[in-house]
């Protein structure tokens, strides 16, 4: 599933694109994605001017000048794709490389087509992501939103605040990084990534993290995030940037997916080991990682 840095990723090439643009049509192929389209789907959003685009944890939100905003969730692999009527690219950090109309695919199940030509298409084969709309005063209620913790990437995300959410669990640091009420938005990638920087066992207990091994591990969530965002989020499987383009994070992986590989902390000659906790698979260096 696309984690934290590459929702993020998809959500600036999306602002770059349409922010501030009018909705003139909309096209639904099903009623249905991973749930049903919210009644009068197509309706509410024709005619909306997006006012901008946001994230919460791993969903993508669409302010509308209507009230209400459009939630997005990609799923295992859902995709949203840019595309225009005119030759030009747009200037700025993204730069768009379809060009004319987009060719339909079978797995296109939304299209939404702005005022200048431009064209999101939400592509997903498996059809596990989703779309709903809400009040956007009402955003923070929702029942996608209620409960979850702090956003790692801001201010207010810091060690005291760890500290106090994880005092009191008692499961692995790596199970409690995962719960989405401890913060949000953290996915199974980054937090092995993370815990291996801060040189913290995935399988400590969560309780003894708070203190001066938060402290040690804030930064390192933080890090990880920013340089995965800066990178253009990672490509596993079916992830794509709004423009098509892929990431390369994975590339900078130190820990992730390098089963019996030497450790890369220098001066430790341990090996990196895989273990599987509550069904997703763990990397960590037993040997520098306590």
């Amino acid at each position: 599933m696309p984690e934290l840095p590459e929702v993020e990723t998809v959500c600036r090439g999306l602002e770059a694109a349409l922010a501030g643009k009018r909705i003139t049509r909309v096209i639904a192929r099903r009623p249905d994605l991973r749930i049903p389209l919210p009644e009068g789907f197509g309706q509410r959003l024709t005619g909306a001017r997006i006012t901008h685009f946001s994230r919460r944890a791993k969903y993508i939100l669409a302010a509308l000048s209507t009230g209400e905003t459009l939630i997005i969730h990609l799923g295992m692999s859902g995709r949203v794709l840019i595309s225009h009527n005119c030759a030009k690219t747009r200037p700025g950090a993204f730069h768009h490389t379809q060009h004319g109309p987009a060719k339909t695919d079978k797995h296109d199940h939304v299209v939404i087509e702005a005022e200048d030509g431009t064209t999101a298409t939400y592509n997903d084969h498996r059809r596990f992501g989703l779309m709903d709309l809400a009040a956007t005063n009402e955003i923070a209620s929702h029942k996608f939103f209620k409960g979850l913790g702090p956003e790692p990437l801001d201010a207010g995300f810091d060690a005291a605040t760890l500290s106090a959410a994880l005092k009191s669990k008692n499961t692995p640091i790596k199970s409690a990084l995962l719960d989405q009420r401890v913060v949000a938005g953290l996915g199974n990638i980054y937090v092995c990534e993370a815990l291996y920087r801060a040189g913290i066992s995935p399988k400590r207990r969560a309780s003894t993290i708070a203190g001066a091994r938060a402290v040690r591990l804030l930064p390192e969530i933080k890090a990880v995030l920013r340089e995965a965002i800066k990178a253009g989020g990672s490509t596993l499987r079916d992830f794509a940037h709004a423009d098509g383009e892929l990431g390369y994070f994975q590339h900078k992986f130190r820990v992730y997916d390098r089963e019996g590989e030497p450790c890369r902390t220098k001066g430790c000659k341990g090996t990196i080991r895989r273990i599987v906790q509550a069904g997703r698979s763990t990397f960590f260096c037993s040997q520098c990682q306590r």
